[in-house]
């Protein structure tokens, strides 16, 4: 099973990190320190098994998992017992308490070798919304609803229906996040539009309602192709 461990202490990563070492069958991929790193690493990339801490700077552990679409398998990883209800709530595979012995961390992983995936729908919607990081939290959005991307050196603006969001990130992971619908594109180096709100292209200009946009000149034989135009 491919692991990722989740927590804000380096000590008690290490310690995870060493038992699964020991374990045959697990492959480590990767150690964040909070919840944000991770929901971007799984944004990308699946895992199978998730050690997880609780308590975490802006968004603790049980947060993260209401977050998330369709969890891994996740054991968490705590120094607090009050929490315990509130785990296996959220169908956690376990519940260790720090500091976690190696004997008690092999019957975890034997209950989530047990754990049986579910089946998948024969008819699986499509993802329509994604989530930012803004004003400290993580935001989900529509993507229908945003109209286009204004990029600001490691900030963004998300111009959308209803507002302005200023969120964290660069304008080439949201352009990769966004890509997914297929109905975005990169017109310069600073916007990424939707297409369905375009309503002009005039020179090297372009219209989205009463927003009038620069097209780079390296983004315009791509935008045009792109919008069918040539």
């Amino acid at each position: 099973m491919t692991c990722l461990i989740i927590d804000d202490e380096i000590l008690a990563q290490d310690v995870i990190e060493h038992y699964i070492s020991r374990t045959e069958g697990l492959q480590l991929v990767a150690k964040c320190n909070n919840a944000l790193q991770a929901f971007a690493l799984l944004s990308k990339q699946e895992v199978d098994l998730v050690f997880l801490d609780i308590q975490m700077p802006e968004i603790n552990g049980l947060e993260f998992i209401k977050i998330l679409k369709q969890p891994p398998k996740i054991i968490l990883t705590t120094a607090y017992t009050e929490y315990a209800l509130d785990g296996y709530e959220l169908n956690v595979v376990d519940y260790l308490l720090k500091p976690v012995s190696f004997e008690r961390f092999l019957k975890a992983v034997d209950k989530a070798r047990a754990v049986t995936p579910a089946l998948p729908e024969k008819i699986v919607p499509v993802q329509q919304d994604i989530f930012v990081k803004c004003d400290g939290k993580l935001v989900r959005v529509q993507a229908r609803d945003i109209r286009y991307v204004e990029g600001l050196k490691n900030y963004m603006i998300l111009h959308t229906t209803a507002r302005k969001m200023i969120v964290h990130g660069t304008m080439s992971n949201m352009e990769e996040e966004l890509g997914v619908f297929g109905h975005f594109v990169r017109i310069h180096k600073s916007y990424l539009v939707n297409k369905q709100f375009i309503t002009e292209i005039s020179g090297n200009m372009i219209r989205l309602d009463q927003a009038e946009l620069p097209i780079g000149g390296v983004y315009k034989p791509e935008l045009l192709k792109w919008l069918k135009v040539i």
